[in-house]
C-alpha cells in the first residue's frame, strides 16, 4: 500500500469517526436529550408531586396514573389530556414521552420500577455542555472478532448506576477477539436494530482516563460466518457518565477486560475529565 493510499484511508477512517462522534454528541445534547434531565422520580402507590413536572403521580398494578389540576395539561401522543390520565402498565425499558410546554416528561419502567424523569431544555447540565473528551481515532483499535451464539439466550442480570437496581438482558452470545496478542471475549446483549449487538465493558483505563462504571460498544450484525468488527474508537459513554439521574446498566463481570482500551470516549468534563 502506498503512503498516499494509506493517508487517504486514514482520512476516510477519521471522517467516518467524526460523523459518529458528532451524532453521539447531538443526541446527548438535544433539547430533550439526557443532559436535559432534571429529576429521577421513583413512583409508588402514594400520590406525589414533583417540582419539575405537572400533576400528582402514582403507580400500582394497573400502571402509572397522573392527576392534573385544572390549570395543568400534558400532550400525550399528540392529544392534550387533563384531569386523570392513565399511562397503563409500561414494558421494561419502555416508556412514554408526554409534552409539557417546552419540556418532555418521560414516564418509563427501569429495573421493574416506574419512574418519572422530566427533561427541560434549559437544564444547567445541558446549557453548560462543551462536548465529550475522546481519544483520537486510530485504526489499530478496530479489530475483527467472531460472534459465537449461545444454544439459547442466557438471562443475564447486571447491576445499574443506581444502587440496588438491577437489569436483566437475554444475552444471545459472545464475541471473541484478540487485542495485542491477548485472547478476549465479551458477552453481547441485543442491540438497537435487527441482528445488531451491544457490549458493555470496562478495561484498564476505566476510572483513569475513561468513565469508571461502563462504556458501550454497538456492533453491526455479524456476517454469515460470524465475523464481526469491534471498533473501540466508537466506545461510547452511557448517560450515567454525565448525570446521576440515569439508570444505566453495568457490564457483566466477564466483560471487565484486563487490557487498556485507549480509544473512544474519555471521562466527561462533568465528572472532572479533561
Amino acid at each position: 500500500m502506498t503512503t498516499e493510499a494509506t493517508t487517504t484511508d486514514l482520512h476516510a477512517f477519521t471522517e467516518a469517526w467524526l460523523v459518529w462522534y458528532r451524532a453521539q454528541e447531538a443526541r446527548l445534547a438535544a433539547p430533550h436529550g439526557f443532559l436535559a434531565v432534571t429529576g429521577l422520580h421513583w413512583l409508588d402507590d402514594r400520590p406525589q408531586r414533583f417540582p419539575d413536572a405537572p400533576g400528582s403521580w402514582r403507580t400500582g398494578p394497573e400502571g402509572v396514573v397522573v392527576d392534573l389540576d385544572e390549570s395543568e395539561e400534558l400532550v400525550v401522543d399528540g392529544t392534550p389530556v387533563r384531569g386523570e390520565h392513565r399511562f397503563g402498565v409500561l414494558p421494561e425499558r419502555g416508556g412514554v414521552n408526554a409534552v409539557w410546554g417546552d419540556a418532555v416528561i418521560e414516564v418509563a419502567k427501569r429495573g421493574g420500577q416506574d419512574i418519572v424523569r422530566p427533561r427541560h431544555p434549559d437544564a444547567p447540565l445541558r446549557t453548560a455542555f462543551t462536548g465529550t473528551p475522546a481519544y483520537a481515532p486510530d485504526p489499530r483499535w478496530a479489530v475483527t472478532g467472531r460472534y459465537v451464539p449461545f444454544d439459547s439466550p442466557r438471562p443475564t442480570t447486571v447491576g445499574a448506576a443506581v444502587e440496588s437496581l438491577e437489569h436483566v438482558y437475554d444475552a444471545p452470545g459472545r464475541v471473541e477477539f484478540e487485542l495485542d496478542g491477548h485472547p478476549l471475549s465479551l458477552t453481547a446483549f441485543p442491540g438497537h436494530g435487527a441482528g445488531r449487538l451491544l457490549v458493555l465493558f470496562t478495561d484498564a483505563t476505566s476510572g483513569v482516563t475513561t468513565y469508571a462504571a461502563t462504556r458501550a460498544l454497538a456492533l453491526d450484525p455479524p456476517a454469515a460466518d460470524g465475523t464481526v468488527v469491534l471498533d473501540f474508537n466508537r466506545a461510547a459513554n452511557l448517560p450515567c457518565a454525565y448525570t446521576d439521574l440515569a439508570t444505566c446498566p453495568l457490564p457483566p463481570a466477564e466483560n471487565r477486560l484486563p487490557v487498556a482500551i485507549e480509544a473512544g470516549h474519555k471521562i466527561p468534563r462533568e465528572r472532572s475529565g479533561s
